[in-house]
């Protein structure tokens, strides 16, 4: 038996009528009628009986459609864990792990040519890069953010700089304190952020200043209205834009993230791959 007949057989069971399964399975009700009939001959035994009316089931014909409803949700399922383990989603945060990222695509479509990479990029607001909600099998990001449920590898540790106007006074600094910018304006994420998250990039205190949620809002907070912000070193900003490096600021760490409870075996190959490219 062909899943292709038995989907074509269901349909017909469900809609009693070959004209409204042709409809519904998107084809002629000739081509339908003759696959229906195959299958009978191939099994050896009448599933409907037909009238101008419709058509309704033989005792055959119940039977086996409980039998094919089975075997096409076995099937779809097949399909559906197949599909998974081709596909791998990496999740990330704008700008993060820029030459970590090549050397891993590149190790990664030598180990399986075959395997489709989605990438999920996050807004600021979601450290954990899509983990959480399933959005992503791993992910490309900082630390910190709240680890339960959550394993980590760090890849690196950045330096932290603030982000100012070219033509703010403390923009001729090479090292800036906290201090420095205290009664500042600093970027804001959205509510329900990651309380660990929100916390280190507002340096700890609390802040106040406008909502931003991609790195191109907080770009423009500083450009337009001044805005004290933090940022991982080196960064490229656009013209009138400088980061000075913080003295008194932890350094950001760079990190793989992925689920305690992954089952994706691609994340495993993908993890071997980090520990080789991070040396560790």
């Amino acid at each position: 038996m062909e899943l292709r007949l038995l989907a074509y057989f269901v349909a017909v069971a469900e809609e009693r009528h070959f004209g409204r399964a042709a409809v519904r399975l998107h084809m002629t009700q000739p081509p339908l009628s003759r696959a229906i009939r195959r299958l009978e001959t191939d099994l050896g035994a009448t599933l409907l009986h037909r009238s101008p009316a419709g058509v309704t089931l033989t005792a055959a014909g119940q039977a086996l459609l409980e039998e094919a409803r089975t075997l096409l949700e076995q099937a779809a399922r097949a399909r559906a864990r197949v599909t998974a383990a081709a596909t791998l989603t990496i999740g990330t945060l704008a700008g993060n792990a820029e030459q970590a990222r090549i050397r891993l695509a590149d190790g990664f479509r030598a180990r399986h040519p075959d395997v489709t990479v989605r990438i999920r990029e996050a807004d600021l607001g979601d450290p954990a890069a899509g983990l959480r909600t399933g959005l992503a099998d791993v992910a490309l990001t900082r630390l910190p953010f709240d680890r339960s449920g959550l394993r980590v590898h760090v890849l690196r540790e950045d330096p932290v700089g603030a982000v100012l106007r070219a033509d703010d006074p403390l923009a001729r600094r090479d090292v800036l304190h906290l201090r420095d910018l205290a009664g500042r304006r600093w970027f804001q994420f959205p509510d329900g952020t990651d309380p660990l998250w929100r916390d280190y990039w507002n340096a700890g205190e609390p802040r106040e200043g406008p909502v931003v949620r991609t790195v191109e809002e907080c770009v423009q907070a500083v450009l337009w209205n001044g805005t004290v912000g933090l940022t991982p070193l080196p960064h490229h900003l656009p013209g009138g834009l400088t980061a000075v490096r913080l003295a008194d600021q932890p350094p950001s760490p760079v990190v793989v993230a992925w689920a305690d409870s992954a089952g994706n075996p691609l994340i495993r190959s993908f993890l071997d791959l980090v520990a080789a490219v991070s040396g560790s």
